[in-house]
């Protein structure tokens, strides 16, 4: 059975993510990220930062949510049962800061019969409050027996 195509360019609506202090802890303390710059908000504005730093790989957090209306999209048509992660990418701007309010949208950018496993393939933008790119992620799943 051919794949669907039809949802490639498919924009989702924009996701919100308040991004808080205790959140940042949390995940740094979690993925053992010891930097004192995600911990100590003393040290984090002595490094010149008005709040703690999210670490980089924060954006799974605040981006994620944006990308979970895609995978879940019957017009994608991803099959569940034979999925595998394939890969995540991301390029990042300035970096987020506890008090920042990130946006994120979510784009199918491709679908594609490759070997007889479909690629999907999907980008995320997040910016946060003043407009800039923090980070633009691209998320990648394999669909197995397409063909």
């Amino acid at each position: 059975m051919p794949l669907k195509t039809d949802a490639i360019g498919k924009t989702y609506d924009p996701v919100t993510y308040a991004v808080g202090r205790e959140k940042i802890r949390e995940y740094a303390a979690a993925v053992g990220e010891t930097n004192p710059l995600h911990h100590d908000l003393d040290a984090a504005r002595a490094a010149g930062y008005e709040d703690l730093v999210a670490p980089p790989m924060f954006a799974v957090v605040y981006a994620g949510r944006a990308v979970g209306p895609a995978i879940f999209d019957p017009d994608v048509g991803i099959n569940f049962a034979m999925m595998v992660h394939g890969s995540q990418e991301f390029v990042w701007g300035p970096l987020v800061i506890a008090g920042d309010e990130i946006t994120t949208v979510n784009t199918v950018k491709e679908i594609a019969d490759r070997g007889g496993m479909g690629f999907y393939v999907f980008e995320s933008v997040s910016r946060n409050q003043d407009g800039a790119a923090v980070c633009t992620g691209t998320w990648t799943n394999i669909v197995r027996g397409v063909s």
